[in-house]
């Protein structure tokens, strides 16, 4: 989708630090943190939120959580545990209309969230 930053990521139009891609997926590092580790994980299709996805990207979501096993693997979070999320909407806080999982770790956490 043109003018979608996390689009032009996917096509390496502009630069990220990524630590994992493929096919269908991109896994990078927040430019903002919010946690030691924080890194961003998309589908390289443009799907601008979760409650847009179709029944033909199912395959896709589980795609991305294996990715994000990996991550936590690679950043050594993977036992002292980590969040993953997504934002659905504006009021939720999503800022980029493009659906993406945030993986954080590194730290103790609070709950509920925000």
């Amino acid at each position: 989708m043109n003018g979608c930053i996390f689009c032009k990521i996917a096509a390496g139009q502009i630069k990220a630090d990524v630590v994992y891609t493929n096919q269908q997926v991109m896994a990078f590092r927040d430019v903002s943190p919010k946690a030691p580790v924080h890194i961003l994980i998309i589908p390289k299709k443009h799907i601008e939120r979760l409650s847009t996805i179709s029944e033909a990207d199912f395959g896709l979501v589980g795609e991305i959580h294996r990715v994000a096993q990996w991550v936590a693997k690679n950043e050594k979070v993977e036992e002292s545990g980590y969040r993953f999320v997504t934002n659905n909407g504006e009021d939720a806080g999503q800022s980029v209309q493009h659906l993406h999982y945030h993986l954080l770790g590194g730290r103790v956490f609070n709950w509920p969230p925000g």
